[in-house]
């Protein structure tokens, strides 16, 4: 097969230009594993995105309250400072990620483009409502995350697009990112939860992995958890900690696989959420 190896977007997006069928290859962490499983066969151009520098870097904008991040951006990176402070839960998330190698080559707009249910970057990309901006040879476009994840492994992306950048606000509150799998280490994810809180606008943000055809919201835990938090105090009551558990398990829509039960991702999502909720609030009455 035939490899190109471009070192800026416009080469890339001509690229593709040519042949919008070409494959893009980022860490190929995702793709290797099915081209060597024999699942997968590029017929045409393989694009290589490791040397491109415009997205392999990225930016903070204060005034604005963004974190940019270029597609190409390894786990290893987001879980370095400054962006571990920025945006905790993605570093949180890129901890999980399979071994020290994979976080080396994995980048974040290889997990969104691959668009698998049990993607651990995706969670928290829905929480914290990223926008993602798609650049072409005849132009760009930008649209929120939960609109490019149309389904299992299928994204809004169109021939001749590569994902140029990812850009999430930079919020005020308390986040996290919690998965369970078959082991404590280097797993796919069963059931992922991303809990975000903003104190700018009193709200909460759930994303749930795993647990659906993509990543879902949770839009009546999110309100039940809001309402209940005593904002002066970063408060909240046990009963409605339970209750917003119970309210993210309803959300959730999982299958019964190879992996785990339906009956369990559904459960487990909701003691996932209780955790993080613990976690980022005052449990009233709780001992100090």
């Amino acid at each position: 097969m035939a490899v190109a190896v471009p070192f800026t977007l416009d080469e890339v997006v001509n690229l593709l230009a040519d042949d919008p069928d070409a494959t893009l290859l980022a860490g190929g962490t995702d793709a290797m594993v099915e081209i060597n499983d024999g699942h997968r066969r590029p017929d045409g151009l393989v694009i290589a995105l490791n040397r491109v520098t415009e997205l392999r870097s990225w930016r903070h904008d204060p005034a604005a309250a963004t974190l940019t991040i270029g597609s190409a951006v390894t786990y290893t990176e987001l879980m370095a400072e400054p962006i571990a402070s920025l945006v905790p839960a993605l570093a949180e998330a890129s901890r999980t990620v399979g071994s020290p190698q994979i976080r080396n080559a994995g980048t974040l707009g290889g997990n969104l483009g691959t668009c698998s249910p049990a993607g651990d970057g995706l969670p928290v990309l829905a929480a914290l409502d990223a926008t993602v901006r798609l650049v072409s040879a005849t132009g760009e476009r930008t649209m929120p995350v939960t609109e490019f994840m149309v389904g299992v492994k299928r994204t809004a992306i169109e021939p001749g697009e590569v994902i140029a950048e990812i850009t999430l606000p930079v919020r005020s509150g308390w986040q996290g990112y919690a998965k369970v799998g078959v082991r404590n280490a280097m797993v796919i994810a069963v059931a992922s939860t991303c809990l975000a809180v903003d104190h700018d606008n009193r709200s909460v943000a759930v994303a749930l992995g795993s647990v659906g055809p993509t990543i879902l919201r949770c839009p009546d835990a999110e309100a039940h958890l809001a309402d209940a938090i005593d904002w002066a105090t970063d408060s909240v009551s046990t009963a409605a900690v339970d209750r917003f558990g119970s309210l993210v398990s309803e959300a959730s829509t999982p299958i019964t696989d190879h992996r785990s039960s339906a009956d369990y991702r559904r459960h487990a999502v909701g003691v996932l959420a209780k955790r993080l909720a613990r976690r980022a609030v005052t449990i009233e009455g709780a001992a100090a």
